[in-house]
């Protein structure tokens, strides 16, 4: 008998195919934080527009030079004790060479680490949405850099970092069901319980300012989300990114269709803020799941985070936190619930063999997911709180009192979202504002 010849695995190389499709992909993820912007701005007062766009916005320049100079290597580097990275060879991005591939893959280091930095981006704006009308901008751009060095980089890790003690365990968490969305659901939660309510809250009318930008947001959300969810494969060679896209998209639908339901039932009205926000739902639950699962579990996903999170929105009414617009009952909800029906309905034929509880797996992949889901929540939470507390005893959070009644815009921009010197006036005009909504007018414009 001949003896056994072993041939050698051939080392990966660089597809274009993949690098073009990942590049595309993290443009999409890129446009995610604008579309953010409109749909937190259209949800706002009036007075407030601007600063909510302002509040994504600038998360796009904070966390891009941060990524450069350390997160990236934080995030990815060679593991520390499960818990953080480093690769100085990383810092500042210099010693990467152009056709150098991300281990294991066929796609450039430089296509990896961008789309990546995508993710880290639009992480922290996803905060923003709880704290609309009352933070300095100052404060929110430091918060930002510390939040990003201290929270998300050391979590990224933990979930796709080679090493990372929730990617050790075997926590599934395909696109950021932990690390973005309960990550930064956590956060607001610890920031908000530091900074208090608005004023008003609860007492007087704080409705969308602009339903067409919400529902805009929406659908750039949604557009994004393909790339946010199919591209973290990071390639297009088996079909698991193809069985993501369509998950994607299944589960939101469904999604849309459960928040709806539950809002005729309880509230007796189909609404597009209703509409919007079940897509968000959606989308948010299906990102740790979409490649575990078939796409009839696409549909429970996206219909049991459309109803739930529909559900926890009021809760804040209820505890008396004052999360502006649903942070917490989109995205930190949202998040739990995908995470945890991995270890529910995980076919065991998508991203990997892991088989949930209904598909004969027993319960250990719920556990795992029990792992990741609280950990992140528990460590942002916390160290979130305390960010915040930090900040507001030096630099204070806040702004007073009278920028916050008067506006925000105008304090902390020195701009408002729409001028109206030219539309003319008089009572008799179509577009004058409801004598009820006179005093608050009046005072944007002071």
């Amino acid at each position: 008998m001949a003896p056994a010849i072993t041939l050698a695995a051939e080392a990966p190389t660089l597809s274009a195919a993949n690098t073009g499709f990942m590049l595309i992909c993290s443009a999409l993820v890129m446009l995610m934080t604008p579309g953010l912007a409109f749909f937190y701005g259209g949800m706002v007062r009036v007075k407030s527009t601007l600063n909510m766009l302002m509040m994504s916005f600038i998360s796009l320049g904070i966390v891009t030079v941060l990524w450069v100079l350390y997160g990236f290597s934080m995030a990815f580097g060679t593991d520390s004790g499960g818990l953080v990275g480093w690769n100085s060879d990383w810092v500042g991005l210099s010693d990467i060479g152009l056709t150098e591939l991300w281990d294991g893959y066929t796609i450039p280091v430089f296509v990896f680490l961008v789309f990546q930095m995508m993710f880290a981006v639009l992480t922290p704006a996803l905060i923003s949405g709880a704290l609309a009308d009352r933070v300095k901008f100052t404060a929110w751009a430091l918060f930002i850099a510390l939040w990003a060095t201290v929270v998300y980089f050391p979590v990224a890790h933990w979930v796709w970092g080679s090493g990372g003690w929730a990617f050790e365990l075997g926590v599934i968490d395909f696109a950021g069901g932990t690390a973005v969305h309960i990550n930064a659901g956590a956060a607001a939660l610890g920031v908000i319980l530091v900074i208090g309510k608005r004023i008003g809250f609860k007492k007087d009318p704080m409705r969308p300012h602009s339903l067409p930008l919400v529902m805009l947001g929406a659908a750039l959300l949604w557009f994004g989300w393909f790339g946010f969810n199919a591209g973290s494969w990071l390639g297009n060679d088996d079909g698991v990114g193809a069985l993501m896209f369509v998950n994607t998209q299944i589960a939101t639908a469904a999604a849309v269709l459960g928040w709806l339901a539950y809002e005729k039932i309880r509230h007796g009205a189909f609404t597009t803020l209703g509409a919007a926000s079940g897509a968000v739902a959606g989308l948010v639950a299906i990102t740790p799941a979409g490649g575990a699962v078939t796409p009839l579990g696409a549909i429970a996903v996206g219909a049991v985070s459309g109803v739930l999170c529909a559900m926890a929105v009021g809760l804040k009414y209820k505890f008396g936190y004052d999360d502006s617009l649903d942070v917490i009952g989109v995205h930190l909800v949202g998040g739990v619930i995908g995470s945890l029906l991995v270890g529910l309905l995980a076919s065991g034929k998508g991203q990997s063999d892991v088989e949930g509880l209904f598909y004969g797996g027993g319960l250990d992949q719920f556990w795992k997911q029990c792992a990741g889901v609280f950990g992140v929540l528990a460590y942002s939470l916390v160290v979130s709180a305390i960010l915040a507390f930090l900040l507001d005893r030096t630099i204070g959070m806040r702004v007073s009192e009278d920028d916050e009644v008067a506006g925000i815009d105008r304090a902390e921009h020195a701009e408002t979202a729409y001028d109206f010197s030219g539309a003319g006036g008089g009572a008799a005009h179509s577009t004058a504002p409801a004598p009820a909504d006179r005093a608050e007018s009046k005072k944007v414009d002071a």
